[in-house]
């Protein structure tokens, strides 16, 4: 099958330019044929001319490399600069010569070259604009969509609807944008009907059955006040693609981004103070424990973005540590630094020893631990093996090997725990802190609440549940969780390590608690059912689950910001001495060993 690769659709459009360049030569000399006498020689001499010096201009304003069913003006405008130099190089050659010189027919060649390549290039756009719009069948539906943003986001979105096959199901009726200066006005010749407040009214007078956000920088606030106005409507939502997923090519702008229920948090993801955390990292060793969970991985990917000397990926999972190791090696090609995949379990005092004593790092982040709830009210020995004696172990190596500063990556379960998994972690941060009382080592705890899409988490049980038909479980309608995203929880714990002095927790502001039960809905909306069409069913709380999570408690709080989003915890513990006494003295028993847990770490509150 003949494919018109890229060199071959340049080679055509050459010769397409040349053949019209060569019809306005001849249709020049046709006009004025009547008027003036030129002759035949100087009229080949200006064919070859123009034919010559157009491939040399057409090359240095790049005529032939532009994708023309996107002509716009720029490429009007290097057409005209092309041929315009034509015009004159032939000018000036041609003055060279004793025979008569026709001006005129300079230039008429060269008006009517420049129409002649313009005009096939508009033609060539409206040829594909019309074939994309063809009519489709009557078992397919037309999508009447209505464009929130009369910019340039807009106007690129709109237009490369025209030009894509994929899109051709697409009828964008009309703009809506909040600037009162483009209010009826039109942009791309599709009117702007109003604000974002009257979408409402323009979804049912004109029959939309689908909204596209084509504003990149739209706040999360913004947009999930724009997904709430339309909570009534059966419209699906959506996004053109983020700045960022156009400039890293992940993604076309004709390639519509569903609204993932992260971005109805209607919160924006703090920034780091970049230059705090590059000196820290560059040029540093860093280890990672749980590198391949959720925290854990995304800390390694935003770390390596600062050049660090050396990761370190360490976990217990072969799969993980191996997908997150082959990612970072293939998305940091240009970077200089070394990673080293390391399969081991922190329960393993001698192997966590050894890998501390051989790479020497600067920075741990210990993000492994045992993090679901009911599972561990089940396990709890393996609770405490994993949480406390595996944070024991590389908190401890870490201090023998000098390490520069050792983050703990903790939870809000650990405030007030009713919970095997929370009490561990509240004893695993009494240990962190407690070993920051000498040393050069400055240790410190991150407490945040749930972190959406993680393993383990209700996002994915829900996606899950909605993929299977239903229904979606909700334990209890009254629950509330405190919830951040990956990527945001992972900057905020690397920003509280350079914000650290030692010895202390840091809790990252969560802003409000979701409902579960509204969570539930929105999943359910977004993935395009009803709450008719989809059940939502209460199971009951399960065994160690609080209706409410809280990061701390009331004595605890200071109001006091170190940075963004980032406060510093009034959280007391026992002493150190005290802490590793109780450990070494827990009973074999389950039910006991969960009580004295739950009943230790809750004391320390007291």
């Amino acid at each position: 099958m003949f494919t018109l690769t890229r060199r071959r659709k340049i080679i055509i459009l050459i010769a397409v330019d040349l053949t019209l360049i060569m019809l306005a030569t001849v249709a020049g000399y046709l006009f004025l044929k009547p008027f003036i006498l030129v002759p035949s020689s100087f009229i080949w001499r200006l064919l070859i001319s123009s034919m010559v010096l157009y491939l040399v201009f057409g090359y240095l304003f790049r005529v032939f490399t532009r994708i023309n069913r996107y002509t716009n003006l720029r490429e009007i405008v290097a057409i005209l600069l092309a041929t315009t130099f034509t015009a004159l190089g032939n000018a000036i050659y041609l003055l060279s010569f004793d025979e008569t010189f026709s001006k005129r027919l300079i230039l008429f060649t060269y008006i009517l070259s420049a129409f002649f390549i313009i005009l096939s290039r508009l033609a060539w756009r409206l040829f594909i604009e019309r074939r994309n719009m063809r009519p489709l069948s009557k078992n397919h539906s037309v999508k009447r969509t209505l464009i929130i943003g009369a910019g340039e986001g807009g106007r690129n979105l709109y237009n490369t609807f025209l030009g894509s096959k994929t899109a051709s199901d697409i009828h964008v009726v009309g703009f809506v944008d909040d600037d009162p200066n483009k209010q009826n006005v039109y942009l791309s010749n599709v009117k702007v009907l109003g604000k974002i407040k009257d979408l409402p009214r323009l979804i049912q007078e004109k029959d939309i059955t689908m909204v596209t956000i084509a504003i990149p920088s739209l706040s999360k606030k913004r947009l999930k006040d724009i997904f709430d106005l339309l909570e009534s409507f059966k419209v699906k939502v959506n996004t053109m693609p983020s700045i960022e997923e156009l400039a890293s090519g992940k993604i076309s702008i004709s390639k519509l981004k569903e609204i993932d229920v992260v971005d109805l948090l209607g919160r924006d993801e703090v920034e780091l103070d970049v230059m705090s955390i590059k000196d820290q990292i560059t040029d540093k060793v860093i280890l990672v424990t749980g590198a391949g969970g959720s925290i854990g991985s995304e800390i390694s990917r935003q770390i390596i973005k600062f050049n660090p000397r050396r990761v370190i990926l360490l976990g217990h999972g072969e799969n993980s540590i191996y997908l997150i190791n082959r990612e970072l090696i293939d998305h940091s090609k240009d970077k200089t630094t070394d990673i080293v995949p390391i399969i081991t379990d922190v329960q393993d005092r001698e192997q966590v020893f050894e890998i501390m004593s051989k790479y020497q790092p600067d920075i741990v982040y210990h993000a492994a631990a045992h993090k679901h709830v009911p599972l561990m009210e089940v396990n709890p020995k393996e609770a405490v093996k994993n949480n406390i004696y595996g944070t024991k172990n590389v908190a401890e190596a870490a201090k023998f090997n000098a390490v520069g500063h050792f983050v703990m990556v903790s939870t809000d379960k650990a405030n007030n725990p009713p919970n095997v998994m929370g009490a561990t972690k509240r004893v695993a941060e009494m240990i962190v802190t407690g070993l920051n009382e000498e040393g050069k080592t400055k240790f410190s705890a991150v407490r945040f609440g749930n972190v959406l899409g993680s393993r383990g988490s209700v996002i994915p049980l829900f996606r899950e549940q909605i993929a299977n038909g239903g229904p979606v479980t909700v334990t209890d309608f009254r629950m509330t969780r405190y919830f951040m995203t990956i990527s945001e929880a992972s900057r905020l714990v690397i920003q509280s390590g350079a914000l650290a002095n030692g010895g202390e927790i840091f809790v990252l502001d969560m802003n409000k608690p979701v409902k579960i039960l509204d969570l539930a809905k929105n999943m359910i909306r977004l993935s395009g059912y009803s709450e008719e069409e989809m059940e939502i069913v209460e199971t009951g709380i399960r065994p160690g689950e609080k209706l409410y999570e809280e990061l701390l408690l009331d004595k605890e709080r200071n109001d006091e910001q170190v940075y963004e989003k980032i406060f510093v915890g009034n959280i007391k513990g026992y002493p150190l001495d005290e802490v590793l006494e109780f450990i070494d003295h827990l009973p074999e028993n389950d039910e006991q060993l969960s009580n004295k847990v739950v009943e230790f770490a809750n004391s320390s509150n007291k």
